[in-house]
């Protein structure tokens, strides 16, 4: 029974509740950033270098059952063909670069919105004399500006 409730604080920790927001939130934006990057990003940039769909940029490295060409990633790895996958390859690639970024610029704007840590008070070096008022190294037993003897 120490093992379950031992877990079930764990679980409850403000901690983890927020790591499991995080990853659900991240899993979501990313989602989002897939879909920016497949169909809004690479749609222009394939028309601009020739009509190119990088979804279905790929090497047949081995046929399949049927004999090439094929017009799609899907339709190559259904004849069985063994493909290598450079168009989605650059789309992950985007995807990941586009993540990171926004990662970056969360990370950036959370550090300038946390205050500062408040400066650890100056070690103390003069001390006030007693008779003049003025400042004076803290080892002085004589005050250099009225001459008086310091305790």
């Amino acid at each position: 029974m120490s093992v379950l409730k031992e877990f079930r604080e764990f679980a409850m920790r403000g901690n983890v509740i927020d790591l499991a927001v995080g990853v659900v939130i991240g899993g979501a934006f990313g989602t989002i950033v897939k879909s920016l990057v497949d169909d809004v990003i690479m749609p222009p940039i394939g028309l601009l270098i020739g009509n190119v769909d990088f979804a279905n940029l790929f090497f047949v490295l081995k046929e399949g059952a049927k004999a090439a060409p094929y017009a799609s990633v899907a339709a190559a790895k259904e004849a069985g063909a063994v493909t290598l996958n450079i168009g989605l390859f650059i789309n992950a690639l985007v995807s990941f670069t586009i993540i990171a970024f926004a990662i970056f610029m969360l990370i950036k704007t959370l550090n300038k919105l946390q205050r500062p840590a408040p400066a650890a008070p100056a070690e103390v070096t003069t001390k006030e004399c007693g008779y003049c008022l003025s400042s004076i190294p803290l080892k002085a037993t004589r005050c250099p500006h009225c001459t008086s003897q310091l305790n």
